[in-house]
């Protein structure tokens, strides 16, 4: 869309799509692709889902926006129901992860100043980190590519070596308020963080009177085969940051917290517009109807093995394409040993959407809703590509 009306801030691949059926795309053109990326891990329930497309047709026919100067039902109940599934005793609703985030530091800054502590609000954050693209979130996540050109990074944020325990520790100072940690990094490679670490983090704070800010912006809302990342590890946070998954399709955030850590969060200090819009409300908790069924969150952890023993058959047989499968549940990655711009581009001509990532990664992001027939599909379209790039770099 170069010339067009638009900003020139995205490389756009060449594809317009006309319309979505469950786990799969067709173009302006009528081609079909099997969508593997979901929209960066927002489409958890696939294209046009009928639950949430009937919860926003009868939603859009009564009411889109009254503000949060009035009650919104839709909110109260969405945010009971994360409550009663989560760690968390409190909610604030946004319209997307960057919102969330900006809330969870705010959050966490506000906690030490009520509490007399003004000069607690620096926030350990880790190499290979994505927050966001707001100033303050660039600043954490500390990436030099986002940060050039935007003027003074916002002060704060101190970054570490993700595993590094002896790092992590030294850079504890009387001026620290948190950790912000992402359980699964996403763009960072699909980087799972051990259990044990995120023990050592929740430990770390506890003696040391700081929060634990877990972000799950991409890897919440059942795509590690639990409803939250953070489960599998049973080190709780204080602060949590979820959106994509969660709207399944549609613009929605939320800051889930502790009573305690929400405490300097009263009447005034934060708000939005749109956040918690009776739309978004009723998608939301369409989404949660599908997720908490019983049983569904046991089947995403089964169709992770499917796609995890079907990768590592085609990674042994094409070692110079594939060096290492990673992830859990549907968030999943293939550390490629060629460029993974041209292994991503490989699998679209196979009709295969996926997501490149940082540390050479291509991101496998399917809807939580994908089935075992589409799941051999995208394995045999993965298999297609990678023998053709073999044999075009002479190796296996």
């Amino acid at each position: 869309m170069s010339g067009s009306a638009l900003y020139e801030t995205f490389a756009r691949a060449p594809l317009a799509f006309d319309r979505g059926e469950g786990s799969w795309l067709v173009t302006t053109e009528g081609e079909r692709y099997l969508d593997f990326a979901a929209g960066i891990a927002v489409n958890s329930l696939g294209h046009g889902h009928p639950h949430l497309v009937e919860a926003l047709t009868e939603q859009a026919g009564k009411l889109w926006h009254v503000s949060n100067l009035y009650e919104i039902p839709g909110q109260r109940r969405l945010g009971e129901r994360l409550v009663a599934n989560s760690f968390a005793d409190k909610v604030f609703f946004t319209n997307s992860g960057a919102e969330a985030l900006e809330c969870a530091i705010k959050t966490a800054r506000r906690y030490h100043y009520v509490n007399g502590n003004p000069e607690r609000y620096r926030i350990i954050t880790f190499e290979g980190a994505f927050h966001g693209r707001t100033l303050a979130t660039i600043a954490a996540g500390g990436q030099p590519k986002y940060l050039e050109g935007f003027g003074p990074k916002v002060e704060g944020f101190d970054q570490v070596a993700l595993g590094d325990a002896e790092a992590l520790k030294k850079a504890i100072t009387a001026e620290t308020a948190a950790i912000l940690v992402e359980p699964v990094q996403g763009e960072g490679g699909i980087r799972v963080v051990p259990a044990e670490m995120l023990k050592l983090m929740r430990k770390l704070a506890d003696d040391n009177g700081l929060l634990l800010i877990y972000d799950e912006v991409q890897c919440g809302v059942g795509r590690t085969g639990k409803l939250f990342a953070y489960e599998w590890s049973g080190a709780e946070p204080d602060i949590m940051a979820i959106a994509k998954g969660i709207g399944g399709g549609f613009p929605l955030g939320a800051c889930l917290s502790t009573d305690e850590a929400a405490v300097g969060m009263t009447a005034g200090v934060h708000g939005t517009t749109f956040g918690g819009n009776p739309l978004a409300m009723a998608v939301g908790n369409a989404v949660l109807d599908v997720v908490l069924e019983e049983g569904f969150l046991d089947e995403v952890s089964r169709k992770s093995l499917l796609i995890k023993q079907g990768l590592a058959a085609i990674a042994d047989e094409y070692p110079s394409v594939i060096e290492e499968i990673r992830g859990v549940g549907l968030i999943l990655g293939i550390k490629c040993r060629m460029p993974n711009a041209g292994v991503n581009m490989a699998f679209r001509e196979e009709k295969l959407l996926t997501v490149p990532g940082g540390d050479n990664v291509v991101r496998l992001l399917p809807p939580l809703t994908v089935t075992d027939e589409e799941i051999r599909t995208g394995l045999e379209r993965i298999r297609a590509a990678a023998s053709k790039l073999a044999s075009k770099s002479g190796g296996n």
